[in-house]
């Protein structure tokens, strides 16, 4: 998966619970300021948590 635009980053999504690093995803940083937050699953807790972007 390729960078779309030169204002598109890649983020990583770590889970809330477990701390686990499962998704990547890009975010456009001009429109988005504040850190991402996505209901995703996570196969190590195998449930669905809120899982937020990390440095």
């Amino acid at each position: 998966m390729g960078i779309k635009g030169k204002n598109d980053r890649m983020v990583v999504l770590a889970c809330e619970d477990c701390k686990e690093r499962n998704y990547t995803t890009t975010k456009n940083k001009k429109t988005l300021k504040e850190r991402m937050e996505l209901k995703k699953y996570c196969s190590r807790c195998n449930k669905h948590t809120v899982h937020k972007e990390t440095k």
